[in-house]
Formats: C-alpha cells, structure tokens, sequence
C-alpha cells in the first residue's frame, strides 16, 4: 500500500491524498462503510459500487471469524471472493467488539477470553491469533489487536490499558512480519493509538505509534462517551504527532459534523455504522439537516427526499412515500434510507476533498456545520 499526500489545505489540516492498494486506489478524505458480517446491511453489492460510491468497506474480524467461519472464507479464496467487492477493504481487528462484551470477556497479558454472543462458546484472541485471522479474511488493510478502554476510565485504568495495547501492538507486528499474505497480495497492518482522554497517555501512545513506520495509522478509543470536546481536542494532540505521508484514520466516528471536524484536524479515513443504523430507524442525513421521516410534518409532503441528493433514491421517492413504508414496516424503507444516508457521507467527503483542493474549505466547512446540525 501506498499512500500519497497530494494537498494540504492553507488555513487548516484538511489534507486530500491518494492511497494506492492491490485492489484499486482510494482518494482521502473518505468513508468506509461498515460491512461487519460480510456485508452493508441492506445495501445490494451494485448500489455500494455505482450509487454509493464506496472505495472501500469494512469487515470485522470478530463478527467474520465467528460467523462464517474462517474455513468458508478460505475455501472461498478470502472475502473478497467470498461477498463480490473487488475494491479495497479494511478489517477491524476485533478488538472494539471484545470491548463491548464487557460481561462476558476476560483480558490477560496473553490475550482476551471471551464468549460468543451467537452461541454462548468460550474463545480466546491473542494478538498473534488475530494477526493469523486476518491474514485468512484477506482484507488490504489489517488492525491491530488493542483493548478500547471505556471513555469514562480513570487514569490508571487508562494507563494499564495503554501498556497493554502497546505490548500486544509490538507482537501483532512480530507475528505480521513472520506470516504471509494467503491470497496473493500484499496486506498493511495499521496500528492503533490508545490513551482515553489523557494528553499525556495520548502523545506516548501517538510517539509509540509513529515509531513502528506502519503503511498508515488509526486513532482509536474515542466516540465512547467522552465529551465531543475532548474528542476533538485528541484528535488535534495526536495528528501533531502522527507522521504526514501516512493515512490517518479516525474509528468509529461518527456524525457528518463529526466528520467534518475531524477533516479539519487533519483525518484521512473514518467509518461508522451512524448512516445505516440511524436510517433503519428513520434518521435521514441531508445537505440541509436532519430528517426524522417518521414525523407527520412529512405524510403529505410529495417532494423528493433530496432534490439535489448523492443518490437516485433522493429523487425517485418522495418524503411522503418514504414516511409511509416506516409506518408500514417495509423492509425497503431501511434500504431505500441505507442507501440515501451512505451516498450523503460519501457525497460529504467528496465534496470537502474539492474544497480542499479549492482552497475553500475552513469558509464551506463553516456553513455546512450550521446546516448539518439543522433538525428539519
């Protein structure tokens, strides 16, 4: 993989580059969107592709070790074989997830001891066994196995942590360097910055990071509950830190003003589950604001959903028509409200790389920002 920094905006950190993999190039600012099992829940591999637009999508480790099982997708020759997306993806290693089986996982030195929520079984991810599983799932970009301290931990709890995920990170890198890709292309591992809310636990984490010269980095362990503020605050103190020729990506994050806001600071690659999750239950994300389409405001509103959209749904459906399949529980209002929402983030994106080059962002980011945030 590799990575070019073609312009950095004057006024801020906004930065636009190019990251080149096996499986096709990838232009930054960008979404991921998340395909935790395989696939963008309720969004056709054709609409991903040409509606979407995406450049490239998550699978979690986790979720695709359990179910299907790491035999069926190296029968399959990896999961891009497996699910048809021959554009680049990235696998999460896993480690988020572990997180959030709080009651009913363990963590040691040598690894994390948890139990299925499928089926109730009892397994064990060392960072050398997720290395392994990753190699087998075959994505371009691989994570690295960390603990996701909560947002709200103490100090020392967060410092313990940190230890931990800096320990697992240099065996993750071992096993990396000792195995080989199982498919016929090159893989990256990308480490992970640690630290909760803390400066100084962030700046060592970020140093820690920037030291192992990965294709790229992530910052993790934010978006968990800690004051937005904060959040901004730690991406600006470890993008100060991270080296500028190589991809920054922000996990797990989140909002379109977040998006923004983490643009600014200098983030190349986001991923959330916001625009999916948040349109099956209504929650559409336009260029004017916020659109709750379960409202009333809306039964007789026989405009399109977005006159000017990212997606052919924004004009083939109307705001009356959408608000109707909610109430009826059809299936195609989640789809038809998944593939508006992720063609909006990918517009997003697209459009604050323009400005970049452009030399207009701080001034477009500033009004988008007020009208992102508008409840309609």
């Amino acid at each position: 993989m590799t990575f070019e920094l073609q312009y950095t905006d004057s006024k801020t950190n906004a930065r636009a580059g190019l990251i080149t993999t096996s499986h096709g190039q990838i232009e930054t600012p960008i979404f991921m969107p998340v395909g935790t099992v395989g696939t963008v829940k309720g969004v056709h591999l054709s609409e991903l592709k040409e509606d979407i637009r995406a450049q490239i999508i998550l699978g979690n480790t986790y979720h695709l070790y359990l179910r299907p099982g790491l035999d069926i997708i190296e029968r399959a020759g990896g999961l891009h074989k497996f699910n048809g997306f021959d554009r680049p993806m990235l696998t999460d290693s896993g480690g988020f997830q572990v997180f959030s089986l709080a009651g009913i996982r363990k963590l040691h030195e040598e690894g994390a001891e948890f139990r299925s929520h499928i089926d109730g079984s009892k397994h064990f991810f060392t960072p050398e066994k997720v290395m392994d599983i990753e190699r087998s799932i075959g994505a371009d970009i691989m994570m690295a196995f960390d603990e996701c301290p909560p947002g709200d931990s103490d100090y020392e709890y967060a410092k313990k942590s940190l230890g931990l995920t800096h320990r697992w990170l240099d065996r993750c890198i071992r096993r990396f360097n000792e195995t080989e890709p199982r498919y016929g292309y090159p893989q990256s591992l990308f480490p992970i910055v640690q630290g909760c809310v803390y400066r100084d636990l962030r700046k060592q984490s970020a140093e820690f990071v920037a030291s192992k010269n990965a294709d790229g980095n992530a910052i993790g362990g934010l978006a968990v509950g800690e004051p937005v503020e904060k959040m901004y605050e730690m991406i600006e103190l470890v993008n100060g830190i991270l080296p500028t020729d190589k991809p920054r990506y922000l996990m797990g994050v989140g909002t379109p003003v977040n998006i923004l806001e983490g643009i600014e600071r200098g983030v190349d690659m986001f991923d959330c589950v916001m625009p999916t999750r948040n349109g099956r239950n209504g929650m559409l994300f336009t260029k004017d604001g916020i659109l709750n389409m379960r409202n009333k405001k809306w039964e007789a509103d026989f405009s399109p959903i977005e006159a000017d959209g990212a997606s052919y749904v924004d004009t083939l459906y109307t705001k009356a028509y959408l608000r109707h399949l909610f109430h009826a529980q059809e299936m195609l209002a989640m789809q038809i409200a998944s593939v508006h929402n992720l063609a909006f983030y990918l517009w997003l994106v697209r459009e604050a790389r323009r400005r970049i080059f452009a030399g207009d962002f701080a001034a477009w980011k500033a009004t988008m920002v007020k009208r992102l945030s508008t409840r309609l």
